[in-house]
């Protein structure tokens, strides 16, 4: 089922040397909070330390992303928390935040400049988010879609969901098999917003939000955080860390300016070289944790990583069982569909689960001989489109 991949543009990046990942953490969520993102930070960075057996001063490197931490600073919160960190990040790139820091803190380790990197992801969720989050749309968001009534992603969404349809003969069902599937992944996760079963029944008949999307198609927002760790196998080793190895990233902003409408990300742009630099196909990977704010990006997701062909994703979903324990196991904490949208750290919470899935330390049911993750990010959307996408693949050692 695998397509052929697509070549990079520009020069391919060196391979990544002994990079390791580790110590995932997943602060767990809830419906609303009136704690500060500087508080869910706090404890997961807290929690991070302590299970890797480390003092927070041995954290020489931190990256942060946050929607709700403003107008405080990833280095007002050094301040805040009483680290000192020689090498520091700030990624406000939404759901393309955990790549994009994984990334650039896995070349910060190996040129030297930090040793053990935390990254982390955390927001706060009041009860009038949404109001906020509509008000920290960019002006051409604003000037474009609002005198139409549309009232944030949800509007943005509908169109480019409608266009897919029309373009590609998806149906309401082939969405709802998807967010069927990763609501029974989700049973098995613990921390979990949404712990009731979903049968496909109830997805069709859901109300209607924006149309074609319904209430199910749309995400949770929630308060929370995710964490992780990165540094050197060998100081992953000297600590007992269970680790796997980074082998290889792509990361793309405004990719496709050109499109009229959005059908694919720049994943579709860098796949050829996300394969190459890990010397694996698709069909070499054991778990996929694609970014879902709708199911219409998951199925993007399944043609721009090389899955499928481009307007293949819904024969895809048709022939495969999205479950953990099916034929093509994706989003296996139920994903931010059902997990919930804690913020920045919703897109967090599919690297935090492929590191756990590869590792054997899923808190969901554990894949079955999974030892090969994907994991794709996708943020910042802005009116039809989002500007930043990115993805990563990691090897573990399995259960």
């Amino acid at each position: 089922m695998a397509a052929a991949t697509t070549p990079s543009r520009g020069n391919p990046r060196r391979p990544y040397r002994d990079v390791a990942v580790a110590v995932p953490v997943s602060i767990p969520y809830v419906r609303y909070s009136t704690d500060t993102a500087h508080a869910w930070i706090a404890r997961a960075l807290k929690e991070l330390t302590q299970r890797a057996g480390i003092r927070p001063t041995d954290l020489d490197g931190l990256s942060v992303s946050s929607f709700t931490l403003a107008p405080d600073t990833a280095v007002g919160l050094t301040q805040h928390l009483g680290l000192s960190p020689r090498w520091l990040d700030n990624i406000p790139m939404g759901g393309a935040s955990a790549v994009v820091a994984l990334r650039r803190a896995a070349r910060a380790v190996e040129a030297g400049d930090a040793s053990i990197v935390a990254c982390v992801g955390g927001d706060a969720n009041e009860v009038d988010s949404f109001r906020k989050l509509l008000s920290s749309f960019s002006r051409f968001a604003q000037d474009a879609s609002y005198p139409y009534g549309y009232g944030g992603p949800n509007g943005s969404f509908a169109l480019l969901t409608d266009h897919y349809m029309r373009t590609y003969g998806a149906t309401r069902e082939d969405f709802g098999k998807i967010c069927v599937a990763q609501r029974d992944n989700a049973l098995t996760y613990p921390q979990a917003i949404m712990q009731r079963p979903l049968t496909l029944d109830a997805y069709m008949n859901a109300r209607p939000i924006a149309d074609p999307i319904h209430l199910f198609d749309c995400v949770m927002p929630c308060a929370g955080a995710e964490a992780f760790l990165v540094t050197t196998a060998d100081i992953a080793r000297d600590l007992a860390l269970k680790h796997a190895t980074l082998l290889s990233t792509i990361e793309r902003h405004n990719a496709f300016p050109d499109d009229p409408i959005q059908m694919r990300g720049g994943w579709a742009m860098d796949v050829g070289e996300l394969y190459a630099m890990a010397g694996v196909k698709p069909d070499d990977i054991d778990v996929l944790e694609t970014y879902d704010d709708y199911p219409v990006i998951v199925m993007m997701q399944f043609e721009d990583l090389g899955f499928c062909g481009k307007g293949e994703g819904p024969d895809f979903v048709r022939a495969h069982d999205l479950t953990n324990g099916g034929s093509f196991p994706q989003n296996t904490s139920g994903g931010q569909l059902s997990a919930g949208q804690a913020g920045a750290a919703g897109g967090y919470l599919g690297l935090v689960e492929a590191l756990r899935q590869v590792t054997g330390q899923s808190l969901s049911k554990q894949v079955e001989g999974a030892r090969m993750a994907l994991v794709s990010g996708f943020g910042m959307i802005n009116y039809d489109r989002g500007l930043c996408s990115g993805a990563a693949i990691l090897r573990g050692n399995g259960a």
